[in-house]
């Protein structure tokens, strides 16, 4: 097959007219039929250290406890947001052609903006936040780099300062998203980093340790409670932070209607849930209001199937031990990922709002192998002239393996991605995979079991 000279269909959809930057963000707390569960109060580390103290504006804890369905986004980020926004939803003809499939596969691509993925839009609104708030400088962890790039930015438009601890072993494999960050005044450590206790604790066990977004989380967070100018934020996860990525999903569903269409799966990649989130919510609503049957899909990798192997239960959001206890799917907060290169899909758990509704059976959920994740995504690139994060390589597989199994059930379905990022900064990780160096990683039911051992005792 070469993918290059294939023709495309002759009726090929590309971006709607006429759509405008959504006045409102939508609260999926307002519709849901069950309560998510309370979080619990932060429990102090065993070895001491820092008391907690609340990092996140009134404004934003407002959002995430609100019941109205929709949310004002304030004109200074709609403004903000005008840089690049609308994005583009396309019909990937190309890659429908590629697999002989009946099925119309739409992409919406969020790797448009200077951070080069979804990130920014809650980035901003988190830094237009904070600043209102009166903070002045801001911490927080990155897998990929791609929330850490998002943030930088973010920070530089609204005058803070920025410190992001990455994980060590995308540090080392993506130099220009330091360089990226850096561009933005942001300062940039590889995590683990002899600067904090938690860092310098991993360091003493494991001299070689590559680190993961749990510990990266857990540096940033100490920083934060050891200065007063200084508070943590996250970007995905969050009701909030989910919140502010729905601006996604009610574009795509303007620009589906007006192409006459609506999408019969959704499918976004799943780390911590804001990707896939801020797709499916908005065509959720329909769902929930008994107007529509979407089927919404996440995708995360096998090396870190929280969703799919986890369990629903309370654990911290970070490796430290003394952050708010909420109920999630998780492999425990000690799980280490093996370093797949979707770095951003690294983190142990999954929000505990997308947790709640895989708990409720209102999402499911799959997990593969990253090397099939790669060859799709390099697929998508050859057609459609994108190259994916590998990140957003895991929706575009996932829409792969829909769209052939309507090729063999002769059905033709709408599906919708969310293609969360370009992959132009993930080269070595594609270039491991056309050389076969990219292995497939095995997690055994020992291994999450050792991690699951060390859940925090609660009593519900």
């Amino acid at each position: 097959m070469t993918p290059a000279v294939l023709a495309a269909p002759e009726a090929v959809a590309s971006d709607a007219a006429g759509v405008e930057i959504p006045t409102h963000w939508y609260n999926l707390l307002a519709d849901l039929p069950f309560p998510i569960p309370p979080d619990l109060p932060p429990r102090e580390r065993a070895g001491g250290g820092a008391a907690f103290r609340p990092q996140v504006p009134l404004e934003l804890v407002r959002q995430s406890l609100s019941k109205q369905p929709l949310v004002v986004i304030p004109e200074p980020i709609r403004e903000l947001y005008a840089l690049w926004r609308p994005t583009p939803l396309r019909r990937a003809a190309r890659l429908e052609a590629a697999l002989g499939t009946p099925a119309r596969i739409y992409y919406k691509y969020e790797g448009v903006n200077v951070s080069g993925s979804h990130k920014l839009n809650t980035a901003v609104a988190q830094a237009y936040y904070y600043q209102r708030a009166g903070v002045k400088r801001l911490t927080t962890g990155t897998g990929a780099g791609q929330w850490g790039t998002a943030l930088a930015v973010a920070c530089h438009l609204f005058g803070l300062e920025c410190k992001v601890y990455m994980v060590g072993t995308s540090y080392r494999q993506k130099p220009y998203r330091k360089v990226a960050m850096q561009m933005f005044g942001a300062q940039v450590a590889s995590s683990p980093s002899p600067q904090t206790q938690a860092g310098r604790e991993l360091l003493a066990r494991d001299p070689d340790g590559h680190g993961n977004l749990a510990l990266a989380i857990a540096e940033a967070l100490e920083e934060a409670l050891s200065r007063d100018d200084t508070r943590f934020c996250i970007g995905s996860g969050e009701p909030y932070s989910i919140l502010h990525q729905t601006v996604m999903g009610e574009e795509a569903r303007q620009q589906l209607a007006a192409l006459g269409e609506q999408p019969d799966v959704v499918l976004g990649s799943l780390g911590a849930g804001s990707n896939f989130g801020g797709i499916a919510f908005p065509f959720l609503r329909g769902n929930l209001a008994g107007e529509s049957s979407v089927r919404c899909v996440s995708v995360e990798p096998a090396a870190c199937p929280k969703l799919t192997r986890g369990v629903y239960a309370y654990d911290y959001t970070d490796s430290s031990g003394i952050t708010p206890l909420e109920k999630m799917y998780t492999l425990g907060h000690s799980f280490a990922p093996t370093d797949i290169h979707a770095g951003g899909l690294r983190y142990h758990a999954c929000s505990k709002l997308i947790s709640a509704l895989r708990h409720h059976d209102l999402i499911e959920a799959v997990a593969y192998q990253q090397t099939e994740v790669f060859r799709s995504g390099l697929l998508f690139g050859q057609t459609e002239g994108i190259v994916p994060a590998p990140e957003s390589a895991h929706a575009v597989h996932g829409a792969v393996v829909e769209a052939l199994r309507a090729k063999e059930e002769g059905t033709s379905p709408a599906i919708l991605i969310c293609l969360s990022g370009h992959g132009y900064f993930d080269m070595s990780a594609y270039e491991a995979f056309m050389d076969g160096r990219l292995k497939d990683v095995q997690v055994t039911d020992e291994e999450i079991a050792r991690s699951l051992a060390e859940l925090p005792v609660v009593d519900e």
